[in-house]
């Protein structure tokens, strides 16, 4: 092989392990008096979702009595959502995250990494979070979130949602495999951080997934809750278009609007569900930075959300909640 195209195999490799993750600080920018931006992700989602339902529907096959293919509806739902020309290379959710820090900028906050918690953290410690510096953060209800979030909501979320619905993996086999997913590329090989509220996005977004065509209750509602929840999108029959083709003709529709606070909780949020870290060393030097930043900040910051969090996941929270949240009491 040319050495031309080993070196491009390699940077080609780095990039994309550099490109799956993302960390924000959610210390130093916790008094920043930032707007809610949840109406406005709402917008941004539904207009997506709108999108990708039409487009999922330009398949329809008329003559041949084809509508409402699951397979066209999950992937140009999945176009419409990341806008994203690199999804084949694993970085739509890192895309997603950045797309985001541009249609959020006026309500978001930015941090330099030098700035932050993580300033000391070197090169080899957590080469990815020097390469790429931080996430924005954004107030999501009241909650201190990361875009991030929202890009693991959605594209980790899928995967989860891929797991169980298509290779028919348990809810506990795909929670599983986000933690091994953020113990390696996700979270301690590449930054040294271990996120939990990454991989309470990622069950969340299952839940988004699953609520698409909901075929499947959600685990986190009871009886009532699930006799009342609806699909995001039905097939419907169109009434004029059958009247003109004098046969059942049938399309998507969107039968319930997304939103955000559905899902979000107070565990989305890191100063209250814990991060871990690679090892004793950089736990040191971001506690460190901690205290410097804010002297009484302890984590979980605020226990009431860990206590809601600890019911609302109930056999699952072990999967996603910090130890110390865990216990929290």
């Amino acid at each position: 092989m040319h050495k031309p195209s080993i070196i491009l195999i390699f940077v080609s490799a780095i990039v994309i392990q550099v490109g799956l993750t993302a960390e924000i600080d959610s210390v130093t920018p916790r008094k920043v008096q930032l707007n809610n931006s949840v109406n406005r992700i709402n917008e941004i989602f539904n207009q997506r979702i709108e999108e990708g339902i039409q487009n999922a529907n330009a398949h329809n096959d008329i003559e041949a009595n084809e509508f409402c293919d699951e397979e066209f509806l999950f992937t140009e739902l999945r176009k419409a959502i990341y806008q994203s020309l690199t999804t084949s290379w694993g970085l739509k959710g890192y895309d997603l995250d950045l797309q985001l820090r541009s249609l959020l900028a006026r309500d978001s906050y930015a941090l330099s990494l030098n700035d932050s918690i993580y300033r000391d953290i070197n090169f080899l410690e957590g080469f990815s979070l020097n390469l790429k510096g931080l996430s924005h953060v954004v107030n999501i209800d009241g909650h201190l979130i990361g875009l991030d979030k929202i890009g693991h909501f959605f594209s980790e979320g899928w995967k989860y949602f891929e797991l169980t619905y298509f290779d028919g993996q348990s809810i506990d086999q795909a929670l599983e495999w986000g933690k091994q997913q953020e113990a390696g590329k996700f979270g301690y090989t590449t930054t040294g951080i271990f996120s939990f509220s990454d991989l309470v996005a990622n069950f969340n977004g299952w839940r988004f997934w699953n609520k698409v065509l909901l075929k499947n209750d959600d685990p986190l509602k009871g009886v009532i809750g699930n006799f009342f929840n609806r699909p995001y999108v039905t097939c419907e029959i169109q009434y004029i278009a059958s009247f003109k083709n004098k046969k059942i003709v049938k399309a998507w529709e969107y039968n319930t609007q997304f939103d955000f606070s559905d899902y979000i909780d107070g565990t989305f949020d890191e100063g209250n569900n814990c991060n871990s870290y690679a090892d004793p060393i950089i736990e040191e030097k971001i506690k460190s930075r901690t205290k410097n930043v804010d002297p009484d900040f302890n984590c979980p910051l605020k226990k009431e959300y860990c206590l809601e969090s600890q019911e609302k996941y109930g056999i699952y929270a072990k999967h996603v909640l910090h130890p110390y949240c865990l216990i929290a009491n």
